[in-house]
């Protein structure tokens, strides 16, 4: 749906503005706003952005919700169960919870498969107190009760445990380790992406060491989460002049055509949850969880040692 302002609108916000002319509610014409669904003069705005005469806004309303999700027989490697949590070891591709896109075939509903917890009627994402993107693979932890979701949540929020990704980056980081610490938010411009260069956001933490060089090619980094915001590790190498092979989200030209030709083999960005560590928020026993890279991380690796020999 396309609009061109031709009164003057009088300083009104472009979510107010819509909300009043399409039969969507305000909350909805927020999400599609958020979601960079909806433009103005071809960009991404925010939803507080006023309209101005001569404006071409562009909407697209956002997929309707899902009320619950479903139980499916999905496989899913499970590392440790007790009768108050679930690690997993998710495989790259899976998404974690149903979203507007993806109704099923998530970690959730695999879930749900195997009985590891009942769910609520209308909860999309039972268990659920962190996230892994769709296309890193790696270790999770759910909660399997409604009070074990409420401490698990509490011990995030205090960012007390353990996160270690392993990240295959663009070129050869130029220490051997070393800290971001930078404010965290949506990137201006390009809402599916964040970034550190914003004026306000929250804190990212990421420390990171070199695990292996691959001359100028590449660089095999662990980093480790001191917090947890979206895309954080993508983001912090990306704004570093670091990108992660494979991320189609953050990427920057790349010339080296062996290392792209790996890239794209990989299909998808070279990030994987190796270690977890927490205190269990019941028996207070600590717990220690690693996995190993799946196949496809570990063949882009051999790939990239073998440009150097």
């Amino acid at each position: 749906m396309k609009f061109i302002v031709e009164a003057d609108p009088a300083g009104a916000r472009v979510d107010a503005w819509l909300a009043a002319r399409v039969r969507e509610s305000r909350a909805r014409v927020q999400q599609s706003l958020e979601g960079g669904l909806c433009t103005v003069n071809g960009r991404a705005v925010k939803i507080h952005y006023k309209v101005k005469k001569g404006d071409t806004i562009v909407f697209v309303a956002p997929p309707e919700p899902l009320s619950e999700a479903v139980a499916q027989d999905i496989p899913l490697t499970v590392v440790y169960e007790d009768p108050w949590m679930v690690v997993v070891d998710k495989a790259a591709g899976m998404v974690v919870h149903p979203a507007p896109g993806h109704d099923d075939g998530t970690l959730v509903n695999a879930l749900l498969g195997l009985g590891l917890f009942a769910g609520e009627a209308g909860d999309l994402r039972p268990g659920i107190v962190h996230r892994i993107d769709k296309d890193t693979s790696g270790l999770l932890v759910v909660a399997r009760t409604p009070e074990a979701k409420e401490r698990m949540q509490d011990l995030f929020a205090r960012h007390d445990l353990t996160r270690q990704y392993l990240a295959i980056v663009h070129g050869s980081m130029p220490r051997a380790e070393g800290t971001y610490d930078t404010l965290h938010g949506r990137h201006p411009t390009a809402r599916l992406r964040f970034s550190t260069r914003v004026e306000a956001g929250k804190r990212a933490v990421t420390n990171w060491q070199v695990e292996r060089r691959f001359g100028d090619h590449a660089t095999l980094v662990r980093a480790t989460l001191h917090t947890g915001r979206t895309h954080q590790v993508r983001v912090h190498f990306y704004d570093d002049g670091h990108p992660l092979l494979g991320d189609q989200l953050y990427k920057k030209a790349c010339h080296d055509q062996a290392v792209l030709e790996i890239a794209r083999d990989l299909g998808r960005q070279a990030l994987h949850a190796a270690v977890l560590g927490l205190r269990h928020p019941f028996t207070g026993v600590d717990l220690m969880f690693s996995s190993e890279p799946p196949a496809d991380f570990q063949a882009a690796v051999s790939r990239l040692a073998a440009l150097n020999t």
